[in-house]
């Protein structure tokens, strides 16, 4: 069995915000987006839709990078059960901050890590709580118009120009932003153990 330091990393995500994130804390990675269908399945709760999100980005670097440590993650926002991924369009993106706006919504960030040659695989996921400001329809539609939100799950990027519409968290801000560090160096160790074996 290899051990970690063996084994290359591959980050199957194209988010700058999980690149930073993870070289900040010290790694090196292959980069290799994946591409799934982010559909909200009805009746799915959030836990079970980054989870299944996560896994199945994971598993389509699989036929690439079989041999490598594959890490992946999946964010959503949630107010009143609603799951908000990535807007659709600037109108939706309106639409997901207007009802964001002047409330607390609840951030799921989670995380798969595979060694598949190793039939190796680690899920965990982490959330975050989030209060907005509230906003005007001017606010809304300057910030849509800078075209930050489109790319991000609830519209809006709370390390960039959207971090004027946070009041406050209750929480990890890395797992808003995409990538929980803290979990992520936790699930890291458990698979350095079990390949020590």
């Amino acid at each position: 069995m290899k051990t970690i330091s063996a084994i290359k990393i591959v980050l199957a995500s194209g988010s700058p915000r999980r690149q930073k994130i993870l070289s900040d804390i010290g790694f090196e990675f292959e980069v290799a987006p994946q591409v799934v269908r982010e559909e909200i399945i009805s009746g799915e709760s959030p836990v079970e839709h980054v989870r299944r999100l996560s896994r199945e980005k994971a598993e389509a670097a699989v036929p690439s990078f079989g041999d490598h440590l594959i890490i992946s993650a999946d964010t959503i926002v949630v107010l009143r059960d609603v799951i908000y991924g990535k807007p659709e369009s600037e109108k939706d993106a309106r639409r997901m901050l207007s009802a964001l706006s002047g409330h607390t919504h609840t951030v799921f960030t989670g995380l798969t890590m595979i060694v598949p040659s190793e039939s190796l695989s680690r899920f965990g996921y982490d959330s975050t709580r989030v209060t907005f400001n509230s906003l005007t329809p001017e606010d809304i539609d300057r910030y849509v118009r800078s075209g930050e939100p489109m790319d991000k799950a609830g519209s809006y990027g709370i390390q960039g120009m959207g971090s004027f519409l946070v009041a406050g968290i209750d929480g990890e801000l890395d797992t808003v932003i995409g990538f929980p560090s803290r979990l992520f160096e936790t699930m890291f160790e458990e698979i350095s153990s079990c390949l020590k074996r």
